[in-house]
């Protein structure tokens, strides 16, 4: 049984649909596209001759359409020549939840899981294309500064694309949720936040004397949480995309 969504929502059918504490989930499209644009890492599952897998990659996105990449030796890639179903997901850890019972911890999150059918990106124009995405979705503009890609690099790196075709997002961001028989036990209770944060860079010993960090590494400042600075960096490739 599919879900009747709105226009700006996935679909939600059996294999989708959020089944449990389904009050945190969503299936509205910036729900789902704000918990990808903030994770540089997915892991995407598939099933291969009935035996299942599941890989961390970097994944970016364009549209309803999400793109990773990998060596043209890789099973997974090879596997998804002809079109793959996969699930791909993403999540952010934002807290430890200590309740006074065991049943009651729990931690807070962010999550989106994706359905599609994955295929190898091998027209010349596109893969050029999406290879230059995956710097400048994570580095404004820093493609047109790099030199060009060498063809046996290109011809070593192949490049997956994915349309969207179900998608959901859960998330926790709440207090402790003790039962009220267990409140006035004498034990402490509460959240302890829990964030990725940027941290001094380390620069490479062959960068020559005088070249100084480009002005769009301001974004990835130390201090700051990683991912603010990676959704930034989705606008402003959104930006330029338009």
């Amino acid at each position: 049984m599919t879900v009747e969504t709105p226009d700006n929502s996935f679909s939600a059918t059996p294999r989708s649909r959020i089944k449990r504490l389904h009050q945190r989930g969503s299936y509205d499209h910036q729900a789902v596209f704000a918990v990808l644009d903030s994770a540089f890492l997915c892991h995407v599952a598939y099933v291969i001759d009935g035996q299942p897998y599941c890989t961390p990659t970097i994944h970016w996105r364009e549209g309803d359409w999400l793109y990773w990449h990998g060596s043209s030796a890789s099973r997974m890639l090879r596997n998804q020549s002809q079109g793959t179903p996969v699930c791909l997901t993403v999540s952010h850890l934002d807290g430890l939840v200590l309740a006074r019972s065991g049943f009651n911890h729990s931690a807070n999150y962010r999550s989106a899981m994706c359905f599609g059918t994955a295929r190898i990106i091998d027209d010349p124009l596109e893969k050029a294309q999406a290879l230059k995405g995956v710097v400048d979705r994570f580095y404004p503009g820093r493609s047109t500064d790099l030199r060009a890609n060498h063809a046996q690099e290109v011809k070593a790196t192949m490049v997956i694309g994915m349309q969207i075709e179900e998608a959901s997002a859960k998330i926790r961001a709440a207090g402790v949720g003790d039962d009220e028989e267990d409140m006035a036990t004498p034990l402490w209770a509460g959240v302890i936040p829990v964030h990725t944060v940027i941290g001094a860079p380390e620069i490479s010993p062959h960068v020559p004397a005088g070249v100084e960090a480009p002005a769009l590494l301001d974004i990835y400042r130390q201090g700051r949480p990683l991912d603010e600075a990676l959704a930034e960096c989705q606008a402003l490739y959104e930006a330029e995309q338009a």
